[in-house]
């Protein structure tokens, strides 16, 4: 999965990457090496007071937010929507584990529904979102070995 996060980060050469989880760090690495241009950060933590004044104090720095990575973490939801404003038609949200627990399945459900978001795919250990609303609303599931 890393290597596919690396194509996506040195494909879109987003100016900014924020990442919130509780994982290794592995990710980050290969994203930051695709594109050593962009401005990166990773937020970790199960404490969702300290991750979300870290995250806007990131988010005040960027207008538009070119790429998320939502790793493992409790806080999925409210951080999607803490940054769903700072989302631009050029941006992407990575999501992973999808498909790890009911109630992540149905919330995912409904980002795909949003009218907030564009097009969506659905790789079954992650979740990608884009909001370019020239193009037609999409999901599409793919078997992403």
């Amino acid at each position: 999965m890393n290597r596919l996060l690396f194509r996506l980060v040195n494909y879109f050469r987003p100016k900014s990457l924020i990442e919130v989880g509780i994982g290794n760090g592995a990710s980050i690495g290969y994203m930051r090496a695709a594109c050593h241009t962009m401005d990166s950060v990773t937020l970790k933590g199960r404490d969702w007071t300290k991750t979300s004044r870290q995250l806007e104090e990131k988010l005040s720095e960027v207008h538009t937010l070119d790429c998320l990575h939502i790793g493992h973490t409790p806080f999925y939801k409210e951080v999607f929507e803490l940054v769903l404003p700072y989302a631009g038609p050029r941006s992407c949200f990575i999501v992973g584990g999808i498909h790890e627990s009911r109630e992540k399945r149905k919330w995912w459900e409904q980002i795909v529904t949003s009218e907030s978001t564009g097009i969506t795919f659905d790789l079954y250990d992650i979740g990608l979102v884009f909001f370019d609303k020239a193009r037609y609303k999409q999901h599409y599931i793919v078997n992403f070995l």
